[in-house]
């Protein structure tokens, strides 16, 4: 069966998964309909530009750049193998998600590698967090800035929370996360661009969670995540997770990299624990992790 390049470019313009081709040199020559959706960036503003440059930035789970060393699309031109990696690709409005990337060499009719393919497919939860979103618009429990649960919703979680705890002895855990420094960024770029900084935030911690956790707007630059069904050293690991990806995510302000970090307070709930001596202890923790520099975990 003969198939011209223009059903072919159809065909590949409309697979789910985001897929490039890139010569040698990693420059982007092809960019599909799906890595428009996934990753926020057009054919347009990404075709004739590197990889590296400002788009993908690709992280691996503890925040380090793969664009210099450990690129699997780059030793994959360099070796001709075939590739898969999870990794942490850059979305144009800030934030991180979760993909899966399959890199293969591309080849001439010589058999000579002239390039690369890379497919790339989004991990992230989105339905679970969608339908959340339905739900709580239904009941007013949504945070409207940042989509995520308000302090009301995330008050009746913990209660539901407790009652497991107490009833089934399933545990969870409180991660208080607060945005450093964020009123020098409503200082110095504006209340604008501060709104998107919460949003970037916002959407890297969805991106990042597992279905059955919750994380919401606690008020103003603070979050709360309720993690269910975890024990200390794995509540650290997905704390410092998310803290590094936050990191290193980054809005582009007038061609420059807006980045920020933050502080975490990490507790495992108690049975004879209230909701009032939770959040006090989270929040100490915080604030500890303030006192220490800041962009870093404290467990309690």
């Amino acid at each position: 069966m003969y198939i011209d390049k223009v059903s072919l470019v159809g065909i590949l313009d409309n697979l789910y998964d985001g897929l490039y081709l890139t010569d040698e040199n990693r420059v982007i020559t092809y960019w599909n309909k799906g890595a428009e959706r996934i990753s926020g960036f057009t054919s347009t503003e990404v075709v004739g530009r590197s990889c590296k440059d400002n788009i993908l930035t690709h992280v691996n789970g503890e925040g380090k750049c793969l664009c210099h060393g450990s690129c699997p699309l780059a030793a994959t031109i360099a070796d001709s193998l075939n590739r898969e990696a999870e990794v942490y690709m850059h979305h144009k409005n800030g934030h991180r998600i979760p993909v899966l990337v399959r890199a293969s060499p591309l080849k001439d009719t010589s058999g000579k590698v002239v390039g690369g393919i890379e497919l790339f497919t989004d991990m992230t939860n989105l339905l679970a967090h969608n339908i959340r979103i339905k739900e709580l618009e239904k009941i007013a429990l949504l945070d409207t800035l940042t989509q995520l649960a308000n302090r009301n919703f995330l008050e009746r979680e913990f209660e539901a929370r407790f009652q497991e705890m107490n009833r089934y002895n399933v545990p969870f855990a409180v991660l208080f996360i607060d945005i450093d420094h964020f009123k020098k960024i409503n200082d110095s770029y504006g209340h604008d661009v501060g709104d998107m900084v919460l949003k970037f935030v916002a959407n890297t911690l969805v991106a990042n969670s597992r279905p059955f956790d919750l994380f919401g707007r606690w008020g103003g630059e603070e979050f709360i995540g309720i993690i269910r069904n975890i024990d200390t050293d794995e509540l650290v690991l997905l704390g410092n997770r998310i803290r590094a990806l936050i990191e290193h995510s980054y809005l582009l302000h007038h061609d420059s990299k807006l980045s920020v970090n933050v502080s975490i307070g990490a507790t495992l709930a108690r049975h004879d624990d209230t909701l009032a001596s939770l959040i006090k202890r989270a929040d100490n923790l915080l604030y500890e992790s303030k006192r220490l520099g800041r962009n870093r975990l404290t467990l309690g």
